[in-house]
């Protein structure tokens, strides 16, 4: 596995149950509400701070999930995918990573077309038992609680790149 982890130079994420627990709470006037985890937050700006690019793939429309990606800098947002494989296809275009450079993590049936195409396939602790059986690795911490970060810090510490995006927190 730490073999694949130094290879990743782009980790995708899904959004819904991934970056947030899944759950959606809509306003009385149709306002969506996401609750998002800032220690997977910080901790794609640590991905960013050591050079690996991020980028959201999700089969809904927020404006939620658009201002959280501007507030952590990621630049590649594709929402409201319908085919979430297509849409994959083009952010490989977009950036020219190969399958074996890309890491994606997911929670869900959907999800499981990209996971059998990348270098590193990661399930969130509470994701479906059959994304789970397709997953190179699953999370201790369930989707929204942290196992973004968990993913992170692990694929970091492969690279040997932990030490260098936490060094100002050691001085």
């Amino acid at each position: 596995m730490e073999e694949k982890l130094k290879k990743i130079i782009l980790v995708v994420m899904d959004v819904d149950g991934v970056l947030t627990d899944g759950r959606i709470i809509l306003g009385s006037d149709g306002q969506e509400f996401k609750c998002f985890n800032v220690k997977d937050g910080h901790g794609i700006l640590l991905l960013h701070r050591a050079g690996i690019k991020t980028a959201l793939i999700t089969g809904r429309q927020s404006e939620a999930v658009e201002k959280r990606a501007k507030e952590l800098k990621i630049p590649l947002v594709f929402q409201n995918s319908k085919n979430k494989l297509e849409t994959y296809q083009e952010l490989k275009a977009a950036t020219h990573a190969q399958d074996h450079q890309i890491a994606y993590i997911g929670d869900d049936l959907v999800d499981i077309p990209i996971m059998k195409r990348v270098g590193v396939a990661v399930a969130v602790a509470d994701a479906h038992p059959q994304v789970k059986e397709v997953a190179h690795l699953v999370t201790e911490a369930p989707g929204g609680k942290g196992a973004v970060r968990e993913f992170i810090e692990l694929l970091l510490k492969a690279q040997d790149k932990w030490e260098e995006a936490t060094q100002r927190y050691w001085q």
